[in-house]
Formats: structure tokens, sequence, C-alpha cells
């Protein structure tokens, strides 16, 4: 759900000049009628032949993409991505790779000039000495022989033999790493430390075959990271060390806390854009509310959705989305549970998403807590609507109102 702009996301087979004179990193801002996308090259130069080459789309969160060199030439590069029916071609000029990108039949102009791309500024993340102690932990899901490696934060002031809260943090769709790595913002480091500063402890971890993670998510479902998520908490069970250990997902990680809430595994949940509608219906107003935002009508059905998934290769984690109704799950959850959403969030829409969330928790706990933040976005970043997925150019990671309201709520607990 978070990474649904992806202009390009695959391998690359280029075609590039061995010439010095393109060596090293080359940028380039992509002009594609509704969006600017800047574009990153590394060129690595070999006098053997073996020269290499990666590509970022920083904006995208699509980095270090390896790109396969084919064409030699002195002057000139030649780039194409057959699956993106993508290509790009340009000629060394007065400094300046002067060429045009083609995608999907449709030409737009792009000129590459040496350097780096621009670090965004991200004001929220922690910055050395922390304060607190972290350690690194693995736990293991036996059944599935994955061994999953994350950080364990504890707060500041902890000692041995202290009992503090805890929550594991469970990613967005997609594999991303400890920190939920995304359009260049880590939501989980800057979760973690807000908490430890607030005593709460937090454990955050790689998905299956991210970072230092094992696994492969070919063929998973939201089960299987379930299942990931529910060794987690046995791990964190067994410790000892806390008081109440809870859930904190984002996304897809918040339907998965609702599954492991209707399962009695956690003391408490928090969803921070979780689905609470069925996933082929989210889709279709996901898709509707970004068609709108980018100023063309909203045409997309759930009927329409399911044919062209029907006329694509199979995707077994799409399909489980699409068919999952989170309804199941939450009409069974006792634990007390925080459900927030932004109401600028055009991916997992607030109104109609808490307002199951709600409706399905209703009575269940007097210590439910289901809110719509004014302004925010799906990443809980402040803006205005017009402006709710430029999520790499917002400089604040998460908003600091839902950061305490989150850590106040646990403490109340």
């Amino acid at each position: 759900m978070e990474k649904v702009i992806s202009l390009i996301l695959a391998v690359m087979v280029v075609s590039i000049s061995y010439a010095q004179a393109i060596n090293g990193t080359w940028k380039g801002m992509l002009n594609a009628g509704n969006q600017k996308l800047e574009i990153v090259f590394h060129f690595n130069y070999q006098k053997d032949g073996n020269s290499t080459a990666e590509m970022d789309v920083p904006a995208q969160g699509a980095l270090g993409i390896p790109v396969n060199l084919k064409f030699l030439s002195t002057d000139s590069v030649s780039l194409e991505v057959m699956a993106l029916l993508m290509a790009y071609t340009g000629k060394l000029t007065d400094g300046t790779i002067k060429g045009t990108f083609n995608q999907f039949g449709m030409p737009f102009p792009l000129d590459l000039k040496p350097g780096e791309a621009a670090i965004p500024n991200r004001p929220q993340e922690p910055k050395l000495p922390l304060g607190y102690n972290t350690e690194e932990v693995t736990f293991t899901n036996q059944d599935a022989g994955v061994s999953l490696s994350g950080t364990l934060t504890y707060p500041v002031d902890y000692t041995s033999g202290k009992k503090v809260p805890v929550v594991i943090m469970l990613t967005g769709s997609g594999a991303q790493n400890r920190n939920e790595e995304v359009f260049g913002h880590k939501p989980f480091l800057v979760m973690a430390d807000y908490l430890a500063k607030q005593g709460i402890a937090s454990l955050r971890y790689d998905d299956r075959g991210v970072g230092k993670s094992a696994g492969s998510q070919v063929g998973c479902t939201s089960v299987d990271f379930a299942a990931d998520a529910e060794n987690g908490l046995s791990w964190l069970k067994n410790t000892g060390k806390f008081s109440r250990i809870g859930v904190l997902g984002h996304s897809e990680g918040g339907m998965i806390a609702f599954m492991l809430g209707a399962e009695g595994k956690a003391d408490f949940i928090v969803s921070m854009a979780g689905p609470g509608i069925k996933g082929d219906t989210l889709l279709a107003e996901q898709q509707n509310a970004i068609l709108k935002l980018k100023g063309f009508p909203p045409t997309v059905t759930v009927k329409a959705l399911r044919k062209s998934m029907a006329a694509q290769s199979s995707n077994v984690w799409l399909e489980y989305f699409m068919n999952y109704d989170p309804q199941i799950n939450l009409s069974k959850i006792t634990v007390p549970v925080m459900a927030v959403n932004g109401s600028n969030d055009v991916q997992v829409l607030p109104d109609s998403n808490l307002g199951a969330i709600r409706k399905y928790l209703s009575g269940k706990n007097k210590k439910n807590l289901i809110k719509e933040y004014s302004g925010l976005n799906h990443l809980f970043q402040h803006c205005n609507l017009s402006t709710a997925m430029d999520y790499y150019k917002i400089e604040e990671t998460c908003s600091l109102e839902v950061l305490q309201d989150i850590a106040d709520w646990i403490k109340s607990l």
C-alpha cells in the first residue's frame, strides 16, 4: 500500500559508454507530466571491460538498482528496461548528457549532469549520543525456518529487572527493513527513539529477505508475516523483561496487528492507517482517491479491479489481501486498541476504514481509542490534500501529536 507510485522499480538492462567522461554519479530531473522524479545513475568505469552501474529513484525509495552494461560508446548512453517498456538515450555534450526518457511510448526530456542526489533533511531522526541502550537481537519462526534480525530499544534510564511496556513494530506492505525505510524516511527509527524517551521499549525487525533477516517473501501472504510477528511476540514474552507487550503496525502491519489481537497474542494493539474494510474495496477506493488527486475522474470499481487482476500473473499476496475482510478479526478483539488515520490519507481512506473499525470494536473495551488527525497523510506527515503523496519532499517523518498520543495511550493502560 505504501509504494503505489512505481515508475521505475525493476532490474535495468543498460547500454552505456565506457568513456571516462561519464564515470561516476550523474543525476537529472524527469518531468513526466504530473510528477517530477530525480533519476540518479552511478557509473563505475573499469578499463578491463567489467564496468558496473546502479540507478536510484530516491523519491520512490528505490536505491542501488543494479544495471547491466551492453553497448559501448565514447560519448553516448543508451538504456532500456524491457519489463517496463522504458528506454533512455543520450549524448554527452559540453559536460551534460542530453537525452530522452521514453516509457510506454511517451517521450520526456531527461538531461543528466554530474553530482550526487541531494540528501533530504530529516530533523526527527535521532542523533548520537542516543541517551538509551539498544541491542541487536534475533528470533526465529521455526515453522518457516526463518531467522529474523532486529533492534531492541530500551527506554531512557532502564535498569535490569525494571518491567516496562514494549511494542513490536510491523511494517507496511512490501519488503522493508527494521526502520520501515520508505521515501527517504525511517518512521520506525523515529518512533523507537520517541517511545524510548517516554519510557516504552520497542522491537523493530527486518522483514523476511531484507537486511539481516533470512528467508524470502516469494509466495508469502499476510498470514506468513503474522506468523513472523507472533514469534517476535513470543520472544519478547520469554525474555521476562516487560510488563505489557503490544503490537504497533502501520498499514498492512496494522492489519496484521488486528490478526494477532484476534488470537489474543498481544496485550494491546496500535494500528496506524490499518485497513478496516475488505481489501478489494480498499484498493478501489485508493485508486479512485489517487486519480482524483491527479485530476482524473474516479472510475475504478471492485469488479474492474478484479477483472484486471485476473488478467495478470498470479500474485498470492495480492489475492489474499483483496479477499481479506478485517471484520472477521476485529469482531474477535477484546484487548485495548488504538486505531488512527490521517484525514489526508489517500491510500487507506479514514472515513471508511476508521468507520468500520469503530463499528466492529464498539463496546469491546473502554480503553479503545479511535482517532482521525486533521491534515495528516498515510505516513502521518502534515500536508495539504494536494501534496498528500509528496512523502519524500516533506521533511517531517511523523507528527509529534501522533507520537505523543501513542505514548500517552500505552502508558495509560
